[in-house]
């Protein structure tokens, strides 16, 4: 009879051991001070302490078994593996938030937007008493930043950014063509001292400057105008040089100078009559204003309603 042997087998290596998955609490914390680089500013953010915050932030790169922060003596930076789970946890608590809110109908009625500082103070503020006669149900929470800022990891529902229109994101809907010409308050037209009917006339009032040392805006800038007018050379009665563009329209309307007025901020103004355009000519800028929806909040039907409403808005701007 003959003789079989049976084949051993070889035992089977041990499971490697699995990160611990973070709790919801602990990935909170993490996700605040990612946002913030800051565990200071988390803390305030959440309402613990300091140490709170850094103990949470131990236990989650202890279970994963990786460092998420590169720390510093005064700042905080964000490892690779930080930059992929801050990315992660903020997507996820914003889409977790937002069933809640849509499940309870808690907070389901608030749209925060984050747009430039100059197009929050000129065009979007004095419109909101329309879009709220529209919607009195949608609470609307402006975030003016005129840094770029992540939507999802921020929890903004939408942006409304000036961009070259070949560098906006996909899915971004045009609002607003850059347009620029001279303003001036109908105050210093009165004044037949000092008569504006032609460029050269500029030589006898002051003009009003943006300091924009990146040239962002190149067509506000006083320079390229004179020399397309051929006065390059033209020596105002002063200037008045402003850090921040609402500013130079607010000194504008108090008939302090003349200014360069870009359309989609000055054409309210043009309307109640509180600006002039003295001179014809005008010039088309790169950029324009485009409106971007959040990944996670493009659905939200309040979205919607104000993303249609600032359409309008800037629509009925272009026809007047």
């Amino acid at each position: 009879m003959k003789k079989t042997h049976a084949i051993m087998k070889p035992e089977p290596a041990p499971p490697r051991a699995a990160a611990r998955l973070p709790s919801l609490d602990a990935l909170k914390v993490f996700e605040a001070a990612a946002r913030h680089l800051s565990f200071t500013r988390a803390a305030g953010e959440l309402a613990v302490t300091q140490s709170a915050v850094s103990r949470a932030i131990k236990t989650v790169e202890d279970g994963l078994g990786l460092a998420l922060f590169n720390r510093y003596n005064r700042r905080l930076e964000l490892t690779e593996a930080g930059e992929r789970l801050a990315r992660a946890s903020g997507r996820a608590l914003a889409e977790i938030s937002a069933s809640i809110a849509e499940i309870t109908g808690a907070g389901a009625r608030v749209v925060t937007v984050t747009t430039p500082l100059s197009f929050a103070s000129l065009w979007l503020v004095p419109r909101l008493a329309s879009f709220r006669a529209r919607h009195p149900e949608i609470d609307v929470r402006l975030a003016a930043n005129d840094a770029i800022v992540s939507l999802e990891r921020e929890r903004i529902d939408c942006a409304i950014r000036f961009c070259e229109p070949e560098v906006a994101p996909a899915g971004a809907l045009p609002l607003i063509r850059e347009e620029a010409f001279p303003v001036v308050s109908p105050l210093l037209l009165r004044d037949k001292s000092r008569p504006l009917a032609k460029p050269a006339d500029l030589a006898r009032h002051v003009l009003l400057r943006y300091d924009d040392p990146q040239r962002r805006v190149p067509w506000v800038d006083w320079s390229q105008w004179l020399s397309a007018w051929k006065i390059p050379d033209l020596v105002p009665a002063g200037s008045l040089t402003f850090s921040h563009y609402d500013q130079v329209i607010a000194a504008a309307v108090e008939g302090d100078g003349v200014a360069i007025g870009r359309m989609a901020l000055v054409q309210r103004l043009i309307r109640q009559k509180k600006l002039v355009v003295p001179f014809g000519e005008r010039l088309a800028g790169a950029r324009q204003y485009f409106v971007i929806a959040s990944r996670t909040s493009r659905a939200r039907p309040e979205l919607q309603a104000f993303i249609e409403w600032a359409r309008e808005e800037a629509a009925r701007d272009a026809t007047e």
